[in-house]
């Protein structure tokens, strides 16, 4: 009889992971504090090159008699006296100001108008679409040179209207001052639609269509509408709109400089603000703390502007 051996089978030790394992092991749930720093860290450093440091650079030129041949030296507020007395600052203020006031509320209605009108689907609808964005694919330079062509004095414009017998004469749209800067407001609205009915498309989609069919069944057409549903409905878009357009009114160069030629129209009297902040900090002769002055006075004109229309859309939406 044979024997059977039996020998007792014990289960093979695990060996503790080593701390070295523990650590390759740990997963991440909840990063550091400095982690998302890390990432925006490099964007943080280019805006603060870019940006902050040419504004701290220009805010001590405005203090100097500095020019782009010397560093100059401290003269206190006597750039900011000289601007009371320089006509030609008075004159660019006014322009700009003009600016704001007669192309921001074009800019905030006229896309507004168009996106309404282009919301929805169909072919003719896209077609329509990128006819309106075209001139923001264009750019200024471009589109300054088309209306430059268009409004001399033998030029589409003119040539139509003398066509018609509705001018004897042509019409002096880029040597009169005043018609100059109606025509480059004209040229501003244009190219500057296009950009701001494709945000009014998207507020457009965030409205209940509930809202236009309840109007529909109380009687109300397509202006009462638009002025019932659309407006309430878009009015903080309404609100970031007329900050950007007023900005870039204030700020408009291209347009004004294209079809003066550069020149600022007969005896300067078109010169924007950063018409002049170009003619003074440019070139040989320029006087670059002057120019920073004018920079300043435009960043404190830019922010009062903004910090008013932030208090208007407050009190707007507590009532």
């Amino acid at each position: 009889m044979s024997t059977v051996t039996t020998t007792s089978q014990t289960p093979r030790a695990r060996s503790a992971p080593s701390p070295q394992g523990r650590r390759r092991t740990r997963h991440w749930s909840q990063p550091r504090w400095y982690v998302p720093y890390l990432f925006a860290g490099g964007a943080l450093a280019l805006v603060l090159v870019m940006t902050l440091f040419p504004f701290l650079n220009t805010l001590a030129l405005s203090f100097t008699d500095a020019t782009m041949l010397k560093g100059g030296q401290f003269v206190g507020l006597d750039n900011f006296r000289a601007l009371l007395d320089d006509a030609r600052f008075t004159t660019a203020l006014l322009n700009s100001t003009l600016y704001v006031v007669c192309v921001v509320p074009f800019m905030v209605l006229l896309p507004l108008v168009l996106a309404t009108l282009a919301a929805g689907r169909g072919r003719l609808l896209g077609f329509f679409r990128t006819a309106y964005y075209l001139p923001v694919v264009m750019g200024a330079v471009a589109s300054g040179l088309v209306w430059t062509s268009l409004l001399e004095s033998r030029g589409l414009v003119n040539s139509l209207l003398s066509w018609l017998h509705v001018v004897g004469a042509p019409v002096p749209f880029l040597t009169d001052r005043w018609l100059l800067l109606v025509s480059a407001m004209i040229v501003t609205v244009w190219m500057g639609m296009g950009y701001y009915m494709v945000i009014y498309l998207a507020a457009l989609a965030n409205i209940d269509p509930a809202l236009y069919d309840a109007a529909a069944v109380d009687g109300a057409g397509p202006v009462r509408q638009f002025r019932s549903v659309t407006m309430p409905g878009v009015r903080n878009t309404m609100a970031l709109i007329a900050m950007f357009s007023s900005v870039a009114a204030f700020r408009v160069f291209s347009e004004v400089y294209i079809l003066t030629g550069g020149t600022g129209g007969p005896g300067g009297s078109v010169t924007t603000m950063t018409m002049l902040i170009q003619r003074e900090g440019t070139g040989l002769q320029a006087q670059t703390g002057y120019a920073g002055a004018i920079s300043l006075v435009m960043f404190v004109v830019l922010a009062a502007l903004l910090v008013l229309q932030l208090v208007v859309q407050n009190r707007q939406g507590k009532n």
